[in-house]
């Protein structure tokens, strides 16, 4: 049985080789087998770069970049179009992004017709509860809408302790209150 297979699209410093770690700790927390790998472009802050995630529940054999994902995440808008993030995604797939925009309209915009589309406001959220802008973990909670790999719960204890030695108890719970809030917030279409 194939893996299910996960692409993110984000630019450099903006957390979204972390979120994908994320994913996995989350995945193995839930007994998956999964793997979790960047790819990057120019190494710098702020050129595009794509990771990856597979989750199974059978042994992953695979090792070579996912080239037609399930599912797709955008955290950069900017990247929605710039880049050819469906590049890969079946009919039925997924785009999550981070946007303002309803699912109808990135639809529209994406030229996605049948798949679900999945929208979050997570830079805003992460400005709200953050005081800037940090969207991977919103953007994990938005996951959390349409992917049932991983559940909520699990994803918070992963989110825990990838930060728990890292940052301070405070700015912990808040990144726990904008994955809760992104969670809610996010609009499925």
């Amino acid at each position: 049985m194939k893996p299910l297979e996960i692409r993110w699209h984000g630019r450099g410093g903006q957390g979204v080789v972390t979120a994908s770690r994320i994913l996995a700790e989350g995945a193995l927390r839930e007994g998956k087998y999964f793997q979790a790998f960047p790819e990057y472009g120019p190494e710098r802050m702020g050129a595009p770069i794509k990771a990856f995630n597979r989750v199974s529940d059978q042994p992953i054999r695979l090792h070579c970049g996912v080239t037609n994902p399930e599912l797709v995440i955008v955290v950069d808008p900017t990247l929605l179009t710039s880049v050819n993030v469906l590049e890969g995604l079946g009919e039925d797939g997924i785009v999550l992004a981070n946007c303002e925009k309803s699912p109808a309209e990135l639809r529209d915009i994406l030229g996605f017709k049948t798949g679900k589309v999945v929208t979050v406001n997570a830079s805003h959220i992460s400005r709200e509860i953050l005081g800037r802008v940090v969207v991977n973990t919103p953007m994990l909670g938005a996951l959390c809408r349409v992917f049932d790999q991983v559940k909520m719960e699990t994803m918070l204890e992963a989110v825990r302790a990838q930060f728990g030695e890292k940052l301070r108890a405070e700015v912990i719970e808040k990144n726990l209150s904008s994955l809760k809030k992104a969670h809610e917030e996010a609009q499925v279409g």
